[in-house]
């Protein structure tokens, strides 16, 4: 059973999502004393004083012999320490920043620790010996020496990402619909669903070197074939789960066939869709170096393997650093658009 939180929000993804920042609400409405209060803008601190300490331990524990180093890493860390000293300021006049920098600012300092704890392992110590550890410095340098190649790269990933996500999240929510609504194309489509989903992605490729048309169309079908199945599998649940009193209320009212699958099915089943759109998402990311291996000239993937292959681990590391960033923003966005588009559940419970 849901029950509404108090600060509006009620689906079960809300809850969980905000349930330490409902917790502080909840604790700033009862009585703090000051040694509470300075407990808590002191952990709001912690990520500063933590990005000093990395910038410390860079700048003044000697290099291991050998071990060459620059500016470029004191330079990120500093504008991470200043986006972190700018929301401390902001936090102090807005509750809203102080609840969120509250909640985060423990996990924003572990992440400066383990900057510093590997950048001690790789250029001070060389526990994490080199060519195959570098050290931040050399990956921030590398990525900024070769940023026009990384750029074209990265565009001709979203590119083929993008491609084969829309290709698969269309096809799927066709016969999602189709097996939900109909035991006809259910008893056709569904065995083939059984079987192309329990076979991972990469086993495809000496299939689709052979009979797709170019490379980048078997890198396509490589990805949508993982969306397609997570959005057909969403569909046809939310659809098979709407209750049958809904189709029999329209049905009173004179709703056709058509009428009951686009105004009832599919609105009610929207959630589900929603759902395994966001799972195609996390599929397709995650098909995405596989389709890249199949030949195509240009991408971030391609980028790794190649510059594994000439064992440049610096430009390595950038590239997978770019790729890790591009799938959290992609995630980001889709979860935005999600949370957006269910705003109406909020008042349903």
């Amino acid at each position: 059973m849901h029950t509404k939180s108090p600060e509006g929000f009620s689906s079960s993804s809300d809850v969980l999502s905000h349930l330490t920042r409902e917790r502080l609400a909840e604790l700033e409405s009862r009585p703090r004393t000051p040694a509470r209060i300075f407990c808590d803008y002191i952990i709001c601190l912690t990520p500063v004083i933590f990005g000093l300490l990395a910038m410390a331990e860079y700048l003044y524990v000697p290099n291991l012999k050998g071990n060459n180093s620059t500016n470029t890493y004191t330079y990120f860390l500093l504008v991470l320490i200043l986006i972190a000293g700018a929301f401390f300021i902001t936090s102090i006049f807005s509750r809203k920043v102080f609840y969120v920098l509250r909640y985060k600012a423990p996990f924003y300092a572990f992440v400066f620790v383990l900057l510093a704890l590997y950048d001690y392992l790789t250029l001070k110590t060389g526990r994490l010996v080199l060519p195959y550890f570098t050290w931040t410095d050399q990956i921030l340098n590398a990525m900024w020496q070769d940023r026009a190649y990384l750029l074209d790269c990265t565009y001709n990933s979203l590119k083929l990402l993008f491609s084969g996500y829309f290709t698969g999240a269309l096809l799927g929510l066709i016969t999602g619909i189709a097996c939900g609504c109909s035991k006809t194309a259910d008893y056709w489509i569904s065995p083939f669903m059984k079987l192309l989903g329990a076979i991972p992605s990469p086993t495809w490729i000496p299939i689709v070197m052979v009979i797709a048309a170019t490379l980048f169309s078997g890198a396509v079908f490589i990805i949508a074939l993982g969306v397609w199945y997570s959005l057909t599998i969403a569909t046809m649940t939310g659809i098979r789960n709407i209750d049958r009193s809904f189709y029999d209320a329209a049905k009173t009212l004179g709703a056709s066939r058509l009428q009951l699958i686009f105004n009832v099915a599919v609105p009610f089943a929207v959630p589900n869709i929603l759902q395994g759109l966001t799972q195609g998402m996390s599929s397709a990311c995650m098909a995405l170096i596989t389709a890249e291996m199949v030949g195509v000239e240009s991408g971030l993937g391609w980028y790794v393997s190649w510059q594994k292959s000439w064992a440049q681990y610096g430009k390595m590391y950038a590239a997978i650093v770019i790729l890790c960033i591009v799938f959290i923003i992609v995630n980001r966005g889709l979860n935005l658009i999600k949370r957006r588009l269910l705003r109406w559940q909020e008042g349903m419970i």
